[in-house]
């Protein structure tokens, strides 16, 4: 349980790190961009040779592949319904607002919506202690977490949030992460390799959704023409990791 909770600690330091940078700088939007495809090349990694392999030698291409769906489809509604609440209608536009800073309150909507994004990744990273130490997808969930955190720390300092307060609220949300591997863990010990190879499966589905949906687009956007080779720079030090 302890390496859980360093492993914790570990990917959402990069939480504390980007709004302790996003506090105090400007960065350009094609370095975010970059940081995003290289973080999504990473994921992209460890979801194949990680979490998704061992659910299908431990569940079989059924359980397997429903356990994918339904991680997909959960992280759809709950986002779909977060971007309702957020501004009243859903859709990619959300994000893009979010990440602009132009209004006083999208600072807090982009850490709602990190928040959201962690949690199926910071579980999977804990579900997958299970079976050892998964060091590509720790890199991979610290790179996503950094640009995302320092982007919605510059939007929530141009809104007129104080320095202190920013870092303290992306402190407390790193914790809440931190807490999700613990969970993960702690949830998966005790489970059959059935159950287990859904819980993985579902994690992955959940993540590999919120690549789609966030990560890549705003690598695609921000990130351009760099973001092809970042996104296969992170693929290889993840394959690497994962070997």
């Amino acid at each position: 349980m302890l390496t859980a909770v360093w492993f914790g600690l570990a990917a959402s330091s990069a939480l504390v790190i980007g709004s302790l940078v996003g506090a105090k700088w400007n960065p350009p939007k094609r370095v975010t961009g970059v940081l995003l495809a290289f973080a999504s090349g990473a994921l992209i990694s460890a979801l194949a040779f990680e979490l998704f392999e061992d659910a299908y030698h431990m569940g079989g291409a059924v359980r397997s592949g429903l356990g994918l769906l339904a991680g997909a489809a959960t992280f759809v509604a709950v986002d779909t319904a977060l971007d309702k609440y957020i501004s009243g209608k859903s859709g990619p536009d959300t994000r893009e607002v979010a990440t602009s800073g132009a209004s006083g309150g999208v600072g807090f909507a982009l850490l709602a919506a990190v928040t959201l994004d962690g949690v199926p990744e910071n579980l999977a990273l804990g579900v997958s202690l299970v079976g050892g130490v998964s060091l590509s997808l720790l890199v991979a969930i610290f790179f996503s977490n950094l640009p995302e955190s320092l982007v919605g720390a510059v939007a929530m300092r141009e809104s007129g949030t104080s320095a202190r307060a920013v870092i303290l609220t992306w402190s407390l949300c790193a914790l809440l992460l931190a807490a999700a591997v613990v969970l993960g863990r702690s949830v998966a010990s005790g489970l059959d390799d059935t159950l287990l190879a859904v819980a993985l499966s579902f994690a992955g589905g959940a993540v590999l959704a919120s690549l789609a949906d966030t990560l890549m687009p705003e690598a695609f956007e921000h990130g351009r023409p760099l973001n092809a080779f970042a996104t296969a720079g992170g693929f290889f030090l993840s394959f690497v990791l994962a070997g």
